[in-house]
């Protein structure tokens, strides 16, 4: 019986047994490289990866900002009627 690859008895020729993929793999471009190197290289690739980020503009940044002061001022009095709501309702209960 075959399949799209190949016979299911007999592997394609290029397959490779575990055994000697385990032997040619020697941990690719990292084990070559000393820890100064590998050091380098993980700078470069932040630096890289920076150079991807699309970063706000001014206006967009005062947006963000506007946004995230009026939410924070709306969450801390939201939790400061909880506080008191329960701190009058303890007083009531217990005292």
């Amino acid at each position: 019986m075959t399949d799209a690859v190949g016979s299911i008895d007999m592997p394609d020729a290029d397959d490779e047994t575990t055994e000697s993929k385990k032997k040619s793999r020697k941990g690719g471009k990292r084990g070559k490289k000393g820890p100064l190197g590998r050091l380098a290289l993980f700078y470069r690739q932040i630096i890289a990866e920076l150079r991807k980020v699309v970063w706000p503009t001014r206006s967009q940044l005062t947006t963000y900002t506007t946004v995230v002061i009026v939410f924070v001022v709306i969450m801390i009095g939201l939790v400061t009627v909880i506080d008191y709501g329960f701190q009058e309702a303890v007083k009531y209960v217990f005292g």
